[in-house]
């Protein structure tokens, strides 16, 4: 009997493997596959870790046997908001059962399966996910030229996850990649630069990244926990595609090990519908960001990747204007002196102002002219026909001409590169642009090149054991064309064909096609750009601006009605959340936007408090009314503005908004999210009454809030209102008395933004290094091994305070201060009762004032 052949072992079988598919998940929390009816189909076999079930005692029983009916009704609200095939909805902090445990929830489809996964929420009160989102962008935003884009980008995942390494990591066209930003904790090396293999990442990993965002692995050596059971009644194991908790494919974590990896998470930067890299997070000891968290990332690679595709579009478009403009050069100056196409030089000098090359050469009719660094005739020649035969009627360029033409010599013919534009419709004339040869060393992350062999998981190409740099020299190649440069070509070749063979009827149907295809993808561009937008969840998807908004004016749009959410959180806190004055709120818009035109906001009613839901609510109902008069109405003139509340009777509280001496008013066309909540923040939110009349002579709205939102005014005795201060003008740096210069600095703050613009202001200031830690055991072991010179310290780190670090500093005699959020409430124990204490938010002048009373009595900061 014949022996059977092994079989092939070839990138293919790495393709082939169903990673999608392992029955299994990570043990950092429990999976419940529900049928359509809710019914248990599949568990993960560790439920019983998590609720008091086992995993053989649930399968075919009802959902309402092991969940809340609560739960189970935000489930399914939940699963009503899906939308697509890759949907998955998220919900932190929830109870499942009766014990209570809080919980951070996954729920999506897969297939006809309700797919609910779990894990122990780690976040107990994560913050304003809105302003930490909003600032890391504004951070990215700052960014000018794109490496410091990048290495800002990676920065702020590592800031907000935690990870040793953060890399952002690019794909080539060929799949291989690079990793083009990285920042890292010091001592454990750097792989910035490096490249990887295309085989690094199998095909069908790519598509789920494409998929599914966000892929975490928490500790590659723990065991994995099976779904049971197995294999549904077809025989099929369960599609896992879009679970947060699957499980690792064998060969993956081979990899991983390889690298000394323990933990790691990739977040998917999609460009134009594709994968066009990845967030790349390493860890060398297991490490699990809590849910929450990963999905503020996941969020912020989404922002990041749009910015992307920003910065790309502009650095397309730029150039390609340029393009342009020489095209139409080319076209004038052509058209009424033809025989400069007869010129190589002129042809040369215009072509490579737009389209980079060494040297250039023209086929016509038979005949050729070369100028620079051009092949051998005969080469040209044999180029020409490989051209009629591979390539006619379309622009083509290719690295290597040796992939091209037989026996072709790079060092014989002084090009290793091309790009030939056709300039007639038949197979017969070019215009082609040479570049030399390039001769450069590629970084590699080990030896690309994997030996086959029969490992632990089947016949494969087996991951690379050694990640060691590994350099390749490559010969016989230039540098490639892009993918601008070849449309600009496209656009030359279409200047030329208009003005070498005179055929304006059929140039200008081709410019007609161009514009119609540049018409089409501008269409895809908008439709892929509204579905990353659409992505985005929370507050700011009801106040996306409409089509042709700035974003100053989105932004600004946020961050004025998060500052007037802000100003009512300010008032109905500052008397330890008790009701405050409607006349409060008033005047905190009416100074925001009139400060000095104070008289032109009449103000009429008695004394009515709030309590604080409604108060919160009003705050943005008088901040868009407020917004939309100065836009629009009485106060964007010389108008007026009458704001007056009675309560009656039966306890409500009316509110009316009457504008007069303004523009002539028209009914709005389009209502957005501002008019929304004018119409249906009282009635929906408060149960209230809402009228609005857009009187041709001025606007009027009247409000009804019921009378269980209004408090009763015995024993009230609030702090008097007080208006908010106007912004200062910028202090003038002043570093005579701030000696920071060399000195290591040591910012305990357990926010991420807070701490990056403090970082940014004591550098600023002269600080050679910021060491930043968001915890006490954190800044303990930071203030040994570097050496700390200086201190600030923020008093309330969640849960905890700083004062045993505090403590720590002083018996070192290292200086520091304190800063606090918290304004007169905050409290210094005895010891520390005489320390310099610095308000927020921080500021450049609140800082050096600080730094330079503190520096003038202690001289060790600046010996």
């Amino acid at each position: 009997m014949a022996r059977k052949p092994p079989p092939t072992v070839d990138l293919t079988n790495c393709d082939r493997e169903p990673i999608h598919e392992l029955g299994a998940i990570q043990p950092i929390g429990f999976l419940i596959a529900l049928t359509s009816d809710w019914l248990v189909s599949r568990v993960s076999s560790n439920i019983s870790q998590f609720l008091a079930v086992a995993a053989d005692d649930v399968i075919g029983r009802p959902a309402t046997d092991i969940l809340t009916g609560d739960a189970i009704h935000t489930l399914r609200n939940r699963l009503a908001l899906l939308r697509g095939a890759d949907g998955v909805e998220r919900v932190f902090r929830m109870k499942l059962d009766e014990r209570g445990q809080d919980f951070d929830v996954a729920v999506h489809f897969s297939g006809h399966w309700v797919i609910v996964e779990a894990e122990p929420s780690t976040e107990h009160d994560y913050g304003d996910v809105t302003g930490t989102v909003r600032g890391m962008l504004g951070r990215l935003d700052s960014m000018a030229d794109d490496d410091a884009f990048y290495n800002e980008g990676a920065r702020q995942v590592r800031a907000l996850t935690g990870f040793d390494r953060v890399m952002v990591y690019r794909f080539d066209d060929d799949g291989s990649g690079e990793v083009i930003a990285e920042t890292a904790k010091s001592g454990i090396g750097s792989f910035l630069g490096l490249h990887y293999p295309a085989s690094d990442i199998p095909r069908q990993a790519r598509e789920l990244y494409k998929r599914s965002l966000l892929r975490v692995i928490t500790d590659i050596e723990a065991a994995p926990v099976p779904i049971v059971p197995t294999l549904d009644e077809h025989g099929k194991p369960l599609d896992l595609s879009m679970s947060v908790l699957r499980s690792v494919s064998p060969i993956h974590l081979e990899y991983l090990r390889n690298m000394g990896v323990r933990a790691s998470m990739s977040i998917s930067l999609i460009v134009n519908g594709e994968l066009w890299g990845l967030v790349a997070c390493h860890h060398y000891s297991p490490k699990c960001p809590s849910f929450e968290r990963r999905s503020v990332g996941e969020l912020f690679a989404q922002l990041f990747s749009m910015r992307i595709e920003g910065r790309d579009r502009q650095h397309i478009v730029d150039y390609e204007r340029r393009g342009r403009d020489i095209s139409d050069k080319l076209l004038g100056a052509v058209a009424s002196d033809d025989t400069l196409l007869r010129d190589p030089e002129w042809l040369s000098a215009i072509l490579t102002s737009a389209i980079p090359a060494d040297g250039v050469a023209a086929w016509i009719n038979g005949n050729y002219a070369f100028t620079g660094r051009t092949p051998s005739t005969a080469s040209f020649a044999t180029i020409v026909q490989t051209l009629n035969r591979a390539a006619a009627g379309k622009v083509f360029a290719t690295d290597e001409i040796g992939k091209l033409v037989t026996n072709y010599s790079v060092a014989e013919n002084d090009s290793a590169g091309m790009l030939a534009i056709p300039i007639s419709r038949t197979p017969r004339d070019y215009v082609i642009l040479f570049r030399e040869e390039r001769i450069r060393s590629v970084r590699w992350a080990g030896d690309p090149h994997k030996l086959a062999q029969y490992g632990p998981n089947g016949p494969r190409l087996s991951p690379r054991e050694s990640f060691d740099l590994w350099k390749e020299t490559v010969k016989g190649r230039s540098v490639a064309f892009t993918k601008s440069e070849i449309r600009v070509a496209e656009t030359l070749r279409a200047t030329l064909i208009e003005v070498v063979l005179r055929l304006a009827d059929e140039a200008t149907e081709e410019r007609k096609v161009a514009s119609d295809r540049q018409e089409l993808l501008i269409a895809e561009l908008n439709h892929r750009v509204r579905n990353i937008l659409s992505l985005i969840r929370g507050l700011i998807r009801q106040s996306i601006p409409p089509e042709g908004g700035q974003l100053q004016d989105f932004v600004g749009m946020i961050d004025g009605r998060i500052h007037a959410l802000a100003r009512a959180h300010n008032q109905i806190t500052q008397d330890h959340w008790n009701p405050a004055p409607i006349k409060s709120l008033v005047d905190a818009e009416a100074a925001v936007f009139l400060r000095d035109s104070k008289e032109r906001i009449h103000i009429k009613g008695g004394l009515v408090l709030l309590k604080p839901q409604a108060y919160a609510a009003l705050a943005l109902v008088m901040h868009e009314l407020f917004t939309n008069s100065v836009k629009y109405g009485a106060l964007s003139t010389d108008g007026q503005v009458s704001v007056e509340w009675r309560q009656g009777n039966d306890g409500d509280l009316t509110i009316e908004w009457i504008e007069d001496g303004g523009p002539k008013v028209s009914p709005p066309t389009r209502k957005g999210f501002g008019t929304s909540i004018i119409e249906h923040s009282v009635p929906y939110d408060l149960g209230g009454k809402v009228v609005t009349d857009f009187a041709r002579d001025g606007f009027r709205a009247s409000f009804v809030i019921p009378g269980r939102h209004i408090a009763e005014l015995a024993n009230y005795s609030s702090k008097p209102f007080e208006l908010p201060e106007p912004v200062p003008a910028p202090m003038a740096v002043q570093l005579d008395d701030v000696q920071l210069n060399g000195k290591i600095v040591l910012l305990v703050e357990d926010s991420l933004i807070i701490a990056l613009d403090a970082e940014d202001i004591l550098r600023r200031l002269g600080a050679d290094q910021v060491v930043s830690e968001a915890t006490v055991a954190g800044a303990i072991e930071a203030i040994g091994p570097n050496k700390i010179n200086f201190a600030v310290l923020d008093m309330n780190l969640g849960d905890h305070n700083s004062f045993a670090v505090a403590d720590e500093l002083e018996r070192l005699q290292i200086p520091f201060l304190f800063a606090t959020g918290y304004g007169e409430q905050a409290k210094l124990p005895d010891r520390h009762r005489g320390r310099l204490v610095v308000q927020k938010p921080y500021t450049f002048k609140s800082i050096a004032r600080a730094l330079a009373s503190l520096l003038k009595s202690d001289s060790s900061v600046s010996a």
